[in-house]
């Protein structure tokens, strides 16, 4: 079965690559679009693992010398030195070293036994249900959520540690019943997140990036209290929906009970008093906190975290070779750096672009409020294309402005369809095992398995999108117009 798995990938991209390449692309652009779809089909059946299908892309990129800046044009004539630059571009990216770090971070979360008792103390107290204990994780990421904009450092830096250290004790790990509880957990947790990453301006940091795009597009700044009230509604009902629906869609075959909060309890007694490394990877979690909510002025979010799994280093609470041989976060570096390189290619060789020429000729005369919905539809269903939020606003919010101008000049109109298209980029998150910052740390915890997270984030994503687009549209244009 492996070897018809693979070679479905393979198939598609030949298949593809045969195909005449549409008018407006270059043959170059269509077999770097080959080669991407392969990758994403590669990525979806999993007959090697998801880091490896990432490399061959990037690799086989390499060898047509497609995927850097100018390789889409015909007479294309890159230099191997250049195909090669731009093949290792996406391992300098600083959200793949933040990644990296928060699983570092976890690890001394782990190795100090605060996560255990972190873990223990949930328990105790909302240990009765699973459910409980799923709500008790969104409301963590919620409270976060305004303070904190990256939501990597959010989720996969501050919560996760602690999330990862509580199925384990219930019985419950990746090999063996992750269904138990932990299976349940880590889709809440990533779910929560991509919610509360919609809700508030600050929640994510291609949010930022976003309404500066958009000023420079001409349209007129929405602010903090504007996007929150947009999106408020269809935000409070997802999130109060999403671990209802987590139980719905992805039980746990454990619903909790009272012995697993009287088992905390006890195993609390025997951790006895708070150890010294526990207190100092407390402290070194309250500065990178203290530093992602407000240090966003004078230091980057991932260097933040390299300076704490440094730090730990140092103090005794992990040791180098803890470092070098957590294969976790080795294997997620390998695997989101190549697919953030391979996401960029397709700027690069023109294929957005040519994308974008389409929708404006096609939404031509169509009435402008379903110009609208289409609109956020596509620029939603995009981003299985892309291995990151911000990349994805970078190639192509300033190309839908656009196109929205030109199927309706009045800048109202053009600033609402802005407004839908920025609200929508933190619940897009949800669609793919890498459609977002903290998407790799929860997916390489080896809870979810690859075929369940592109399951699930399909039907999240659907909910998600319709929620946004039934609710957030009419409570705008008759209610929330008043604050943006």
């Amino acid at each position: 079965m492996s070897y018809i798995k693979l070679l479905i990938p393979i198939v598609i991209a030949l298949v593809i690559f045969i195909i005449p390449a549409p008018e407006g692309l270059t043959s170059n652009a269509w077999l770097y679009f080959a080669i991407f779809m392969g990758v994403v089909v590669g990525l979806i059946l999993e007959p090697v693992p998801p880091a490896l299908v990432g490399l061959m892309g990037v690799g086989l990129c390499v060898w047509f010398k497609v995927g850097p800046v100018g390789s889409g044009a015909a007479d294309a004539t890159i230099k191997p030195a250049a195909a090669m630059s731009w093949g290792l571009g996406g391992f300098s990216d600083s959200t793949i070293w933040l990644i990296f770090a928060a699983f570092m971070i976890g690890l001394g979360y782990q190795k100090s036994g605060l996560g255990k008792r972190i873990a223990l103390l949930l328990l105790r107290a909302l240990g009765k249900t699973t459910l409980g204990l799923g709500y008790a994780i969104a409301i963590a990421d919620g409270i976060l959520a305004p303070f904190i904009p990256s939501n990597s450092a959010r989720s996969g830096g501050t919560l996760y540690p602690i999330v990862s250290s509580i199925p384990p004790m219930l019985g419950s790990t990746p090999e063996n019943e992750p269904r138990k509880i932990g299976s349940y957990l880590v889709w809440v947790s990533l779910a929560a997140t991509c919610v509360t990453s919609s809700m508030f301006f600050t929640g994510l940091a291609p949010n930022l990036l976003a309404m500066t795009t958009a000023e420079k597009s001409g349209v007129e700044v929405i602010s903090w209290m504007g996007w929150f009230m947009a999106f408020l509604p269809a935000g409070i009902i997802l999130f109060v929906a999403t671990p209802f629906l987590t139980y719905i869609f992805y039980p746990p075959t454990s619903k909790g009970s009272p012995e697993a909060v009287e088992w905390a309890r006890e195993e609390l007694k025997k951790l006895g008093p708070t150890t010294l490394k526990e207190w100092m990877m407390l402290g070194l979690a309250v500065f990178a906190l203290v530093m992602w909510i407000f240090g966003g002025s004078f230091i980057n979010a991932t260097a933040v975290a390299l300076t704490v799994m440094i730090a730990m280093v140092l103090v005794g609470i992990v040791t180098w070779n803890d470092i070098i041989s957590n294969k976790a976060a080795w294997n997620v570096l390998a695997w989101f750096g190549s697919l953030v390189t391979l996401a960029g290619g397709l700027k690069n060789v023109g294929f957005l672009e040519y994308v974008g020429k389409i929708c404006e000729a096609n939404l031509q005369g169509i009435d402008p409020g379903t110009a609208m919905i289409i609109l956020v539809v596509l620029f939603y269903l995009l981003h299985y294309f892309f291995a990151s939020t911000t990349a994805h606003v970078t190639a192509l919010l300033a190309l839908f402005i656009t196109i929205a101008a030109g199927v309706n000049p009045d800048p109202a109109y053009v600033r609402e369809v802005t407004l839908y298209l920025m609200l929508s980029l933190g619940v897009m998150g949800i669609l793919t095992p890498y459609g977002t910052g903290p998407s790799p740390v929860w997916f390489g915890s080896g809870y979810v398995s690859g075929k369940d997270f592109w399951k699930l984030g399909f039907i999240f994503g659907m909910i998600y999108l319709i929620a946004t687009l039934v609710i957030c549209i009419p409570w705008v244009k008759y209610v929330a117009h008043a604050w943006l």
